[in-house]
């Protein structure tokens, strides 16, 4: 059967927002995070715990739903010396700013993930976090943990490790921009790359 692709009005229908605001009440959805919370997010903000490795250097990409401010991954492929493909990829440290059983990891212990409704997205962490010092916003420095997974010339690993260190992303796609730019014939390495990746994961 055909998938069927359901939208929404740019404007939630007044009794579809009631709806889902009685499940949220009903399944005990917090509306925001405890003013310690915030308070203990903000003082992380200014201060987190860096590492030493500097990746700065790799031309990192996200690639995310457009208008996105919670860009946790980021992606970068290049050739390597062997004739396969060197991926890395960087996932934001959140523990960079979060330390064990303070406010913000209780909280998050209580929340357990990040909920998306049509209306609205009750977050993980306080925005000040996962949409500003925690994201992988483009040009900004952040903290992350970063895989290097080294790839043979039919896309299978043969060799992977992970380290905290220092990236910096290039750009800020959404899906459509990325499709765009590979349909157009002329796309950055890493997209012309993860299309090639693709295809040979696909006949393995």
């Amino acid at each position: 059967m055909p998938a069927r692709k359901i939208g929404l009005p740019p404007v939630v229908p007044e009794q579809l927002a009631r709806g889902l605001e009685k499940i949220r009440a009903i399944a005990e959805v917090p509306r925001d995070f405890p003013h310690e919370v915030h308070k203990v997010a903000e003082r992380a903000a200014a201060e987190p715990r860096l590492p030493d490795l500097d990746r700065t250097d790799l031309e990192l990409i996200t690639i995310d739903p457009e208008g996105s401010r919670d860009l946790d991954q980021a992606l970068h492929i290049a050739r390597s010396p062997s004739g396969g493909f060197e991926v890395s990829y960087a996932i934001a440290d959140v523990a960079a700013f979060v330390r064990p059983g303070d406010p913000i990891d209780a909280e998050a212990h209580r929340r357990g993930t990040t909920l998306y409704a049509p209306d609205r997205r009750t977050p993980l962490h306080p925005p000040v976090l996962s949409e500003g010092a925690a994201s992988l916003l483009p040009n900004e420095v952040r903290p992350a943990l970063l895989w290097t997974i080294m790839l043979d010339h039919r896309g299978q690993t043969v060799a992977a490790e992970v380290a905290r260190g220092l990236v910096r992303s290039r750009a800020q796609l959404s899906y459509d921009d990325a499709q765009a730019e590979i349909d157009g014939g002329s796309p950055r390495e890493t997209l012309a790359l993860l299309k090639l990746v693709g295809q040979w994961r696909e006949l393995r």
